[in-house]
C-alpha cells in the first residue's frame, strides 16, 4: 500500500515557469566574447537546473565568474517580466491541489529575490507554504538537502511527498531525500534523461498531477 500523497514540491524554471528562452538568452548575453563562436543553446540546455555560478564556470573555463554572473542577472532582470510565463495547466492545477488541502512548495537553484519575483508576477506565490532557494541551502540539488528542507518546513513525510522537476538534478535530489520523483515531459532535456535519473512518473501535462496525488482517478 503506497502512502497517501500530502505534499507536492515543484522545481521552478522549466517545470512550472517557462523561463527557457530567457535563461538561454541571458547566458548568450553574459558569455558574448568569452565562449567560442559556435557556442549556442545546445551547449546550455544539458546543464540547466544547476546553480548559475557552476554553469558559468563550466562554460567559460574560468574559476572567477562574478562579472559574468552580474551580466547574466542584469540582462535576466531586464527581460524577466516580458519573457516569463506559466506552462500550460499550472494556473489551473496549483489552486486545485491547494484547495484539496495538499501542502505545496518550491525547491529551486534560483536565488530568493528572482524566485519570489517570478511567483508573485505569475500569481502563484500565495499557494506556496515553503520556498527553498539557492540562498537557503549549503548544498544545491542534486544533494538531498533542498528537498529535505522543504519537506521539514511543511511538516511532511518524504514518502508522502512528490517532487516535480525538469532535470536530472531534481529527480536525484528527490530520490535521495526519500520523496517520489516526477519528471515533466516538456523538459528541454528530454524524457529519457529524467527516466534514467530515476523518475517514478513522467507527466505529459500538469493535470496528470491530480491523478498521481490521488485527487482524480
Amino acid at each position: 500500500m503506497t502512502a497517501k500523497i500530502t505534499t507536492v514540491l515543484f522545481d521552478l524554471d522549466g517545470t512550472i515557469i517557462d523561463t527557457n528562452e530567457l535563461i538561454i538568452e541571458s547566458f548568450l548575453h553574459a558569455l558574448k566574447g568569452i565562449v567560442p563562436e559556435g557556442f549556442g543553446r545546445e551547449h546550455i540546455i544539458p546543464s540547466m537546473g544547476m546553480p548559475l555560478v557552476t554553469q558559468l564556470q563550466q562554460f567559460s573555463g574560468r574559476e572567477e565568474v562574478d562579472d559574468l554572473a552580474r551580466s547574466y542577472r542584469e540582462y535576466n532582470l531586464l527581460r524577466h517580466d516580458e519573457m516569463v510565463t506559466l506552462f500550460p495547466g499550472v494556473k489551473e492545477v496549483i489552486p486545485r491541489l491547494h484547495a484539496a488541502g495538499l501542502k505545496l512548495g518550491i525547491v529551486t537553484t534560483k536565488m530568493k529575490p528572482s524566485t519570489e519575483r517570478a511567483l508573485k508576477l505569475l500569481g502563484i506565490y500565495d499557494y506556496m507554504g515553503a520556498i527553498v532557494t539557492l540562498d537557503d541551502v549549503e548544498h544545491a540539488k542534486p544533494h538531498p538537502q533542498p528537498v529535505q528542507m522543504a519537506i521539514e518546513a511543511l511538516g511532511a513525510l518524504p514518502n508522502e511527498t512528490i517532487m516535480v522537476g525538469d532535470s536530472a538534478v531534481d529527480i536525484e535530489s528527490a530520490r535521495r531525500a526519500g520523496a517520489i520523483p516526477v519528471g515533466v515531459a516538456w523538459s528541454l532535456k528530454g524524457e529519457g534523461i529524467l527516466k534514467d535519473a530515476g523518475a517514478a512518473h513522467i507527466i505529459q501535462n500538469m493535470e496528470q498531477l491530480l491523478t498521481i496525488s490521488g485527487l482524480e482517478r
